[in-house]
């Protein structure tokens, strides 16, 4: 993999960059869509690469790995040929899973033990097995394997955490570095920067990872209950330290402000569940504000779902009838919301990149976030 920064932005710390994979180059700032279990929910691969414009998506190696398993994966020549997907994927470790399974699992220097969701079997997560199971699902970029400690932890549990997430690290590049790609094509490993809210952990972890030298670098353990305000601290503290000239990707993140807070802050990579999850219960977002559809104001409003058109479906369909597709709890209306909003994200971000290349980022982010924070 390699990432060629294009452009700095002069007034904040916003960059513009390509980053090249064996499966295709990817334009930053970037968002990923998430597709936990091999499909992003509700939407095809040809509307994913033609109509929303999608570069790269995520597989979720916990689902993945339980459903449908590896030998099938491996059978299929790995996550691309099984799903169709020609471009660059992204996998997560399966630790943040692992972390919202707290009532299922037990962590320990070797791994993490848990519970299946799905039918209550027993497994062991390490640091190798993780790394195994990505090399098995096939993913261009893979995660390091490490614990999401909460946003409210104290500092003494954030600590210990952060500990056991580099014991970690170490043997994930063990792992990764004696292994090989099995499918013919690269892959690259990404180390995640955790410490919670507390500033110098933060920055151990940041010290330590730059010192890995990797392809690019994760900042985890956001968006996970500390203040918004406390996460984009914590951003500005990890990007002093991160390498200027390898990729950032901020994990878990988040609503359309959001992302431009972060972008000015020096991110350059996203994924977040929020375009699809909040489309399927009838939010959606648009450069003006944030739109409820189920609310009754809407029932008789025949404009289209969104005039700026970033995807056919805005134009093809009234806000009227979505409405009315989501009252009914027709799947098409959740289909309709999450293929705008996913188009959606992509044009935000892609506007962010044309304004940091064009030199006016500062100004038209400080404009969008005023009416991206609108309810309409």
């Amino acid at each position: 993999m390699k990432f060629e920064l294009q452009h700095n932005d002069t007034k904040t710390n916003a960059r513009a960059g390509l980053i090249t994979t064996d499966h295709g180059v990817i334009e930053t700032p970037i968002f990923m869509p998430v597709g936990t279990q091999g499909t992003v929910k509700g939407v095809h691969m040809t509307e994913l690469k033609e109509d929303i414009k999608a570069q790269i998506i995520l597989g979720n190696t916990y689902h993945l790995y339980l459903r449908p398993g590896l030998e099938i994966l491996e059978k299929a020549g790995g996550l691309h040929k099984f799903n169709t997907w020609d471009r660059p994927i992204l996998t997560d470790s399966g630790g943040f899973q692992v972390f919202s399974l707290s009532d299922n699992r037990k962590l320990h220097e070797e791994g993490a033990e848990f519970r299946s969701h799905i039918d209550g079997s027993k497994h062991l997560f390490t640091p190798e097995k993780v790394m195994d199971i990505q090399r098995i699902i096939g993913a261009d970029i893979i995660m390091a394997f490490d614990e999401c400690c909460p946003g409210d932890a104290d500092y003494d549990y954030a600590k210990k955490s952060l500990g056991l997430t580099e014991r970690w690290l170490d043997r994930c590049f063990d792992r990764f570095n004696s292994t090989e790609p099995k499918y013919g094509y690269s892959q690259c490993l990404f180390p995640i920067v955790q410490g919670c809210v507390y500033p110098d952990l933060r920055r151990h972890a940041a010290e330590n990872i730059a010192k890995k030298g990797a392809d690019g670098n994760a900042i985890g353990g956001l968006a996970v209950g500390e203040p918004t305000e406390k996460m984009y601290e914590m951003i500005e503290v990890v990007n002093e330290i991160l390498p200027k000239d390898k990729p950032r990707y901020l994990m878990g993140v988040g609503t359309p402000i959001n992302l431009l807070e972060a972008i000015e802050r020096g991110v350059d990579m996203f994924d977040c569940i929020m375009p699809t999850r909040n489309g399927r219960n009838g939010q959606i977002f648009t450069q003006y504000g944030t739109i409820n559809l189920r609310n009754k104001k809407w029932e008789d409003d025949f404009s289209p779902v969104d005039p700026d058109a970033h995807s056919y479906v805005d134009t093809l369909y009234s806000k009227a009838y979505l409405h009315h597709l989501i009252k009914v709890n027709e799947l098409l209306g959740l289909q309709i919301a999450s293929i705008h909003n996913l188009a959606f994200y992509l044009w935000l971000v892609k506007e962010a990149r044309k304004h940091i290349i064009a030199g006016d980022f500062a100004i038209w982010k400080s404009g969008m976030v005023q009416q991206l924070n609108n309810r309409l």
